[in-house]
C-alpha cells in the first residue's frame, strides 16, 4: 500500500479503518472499552470512525464538522487503566505507519500524545 505524503482527508478516512480495525481486534482490554463504548455492529462502528475521522480533519487541517466532547466521552467511560493508553497510542502509531509517510505520520502521532496526556492528566490527576 502506497503510503500518504501529507496529511489529508483521504488519509485519515483511511487511518481510521486500519485503526479501529485494529482496535477491534485488541484483546489486552481495550478492544473492550471500545467495543463495549461504541458497541459491535458494522453500522455503529462506521458512524464511530465518521464521527472521530471529523475530529481529526479539525484537529489537523481544520475543516470537518465534529460535534461533542471527547473529555466528558472519555470522562463517562467505566474506569480504566492508565496503561490503556499507551496501548492505543501503540496502535494508533502503528497504522498512522501503514497510512503515512514518516514525517506526516509524526506530526500526527504528537498531536495524539498531547491529546493522551491531556486525558490522562483529567482523568488521573
Amino acid at each position: 500500500m502506497e503510503r500518504y505524503s501529507a496529511i489529508c482527508e483521504e488519509g485519515i478516512d483511511l487511518l481510521m479503518d486500519i485503526f479501529y480495525a485494529r482496535i477491534r481486534q485488541d484483546t489486552n482490554g481495550v478492544g473492550d472499552i471500545f467495543n463495549n463504548a461504541v458497541g459491535t455492529s458494522d453500522e455503529k462502528w462506521e458512524v464511530h470512525k465518521k464521527k472521530i475521522g471529523n475530529f481529526w480533519r479539525g484537529m489537523l487541517l481544520g475543516t470537518g464538522d465534529f460535534q461533542g466532547n471527547p473529555m466528558k466521552a472519555h470522562m463517562d467511560l467505566p474506569r480504566f487503566p492508565r496503561e490503556y493508553f499507551d496501548i492505543w497510542l501503540g496502535l494508533f502509531e502503528e497504522s498512522l505507519n501503514q497510512v503515512f509517510d514518516p514525517e506526516p505520520a509524526g506530526a500526527v502521532l504528537q498531536r495524539a500524545r498531547a491529546i493522551a496526556l491531556g486525558f490522562q492528566s483529567m482523568l488521573y490527576g
